[in-house]
């Protein structure tokens, strides 16, 4: 059982460019620890390099902490202050119960279609 946990507590991110969007596509825990540190760290940087419209694919996101949300809101802002958005696409029913209760959903949008998402740029 303690395997199952270790290969299911870190958030895996998968990288790729639709046009000026980049998807990041996440699989796992958005959860406390130096692996959802350093998802917050990746979007960061790639919003510094320009990469300032951003769709995360969320179907596969076991799990959402509050670090994990503050990495959604820091990412979020960043975009912004930089003229971009981030935007969500399929939340997995795990996430989508921890985006409404804290009422994220109220300012990421949110997708459940990548053609419509990609458009919505």
């Amino acid at each position: 059982m303690a395997g199952d946990h270790e290969k299911t507590s870190a958030i895996e991110v998968k990288e790729r460019q639709v046009g000026d969007v980049t998807i990041l596509e996440l699989r796992g825990r958005l959860a406390l620890g130096e692996v959802c540190s350093m998802f917050q760290e990746k979007l960061q940087t790639l919003i510094a390099l320009g990469h300032t419209k951003l769709l995360l694919e969320c179907s596969h996101v076991t799990a959402i902490d509050s670090q994990g949300i503050s990495a959604l809101v820091r990412g979020l802002i960043s975009a912004r202050n930089r003229g971009g958005q981030l935007k969500l696409l399929n939340p997995s029913p795990r996430a989508l119960h921890v985006l409404e209760i804290t009422r994220l959903l109220t300012v990421i949008e949110s997708f459940d279609d990548e053609a419509k998402a990609l458009a919505s740029f």
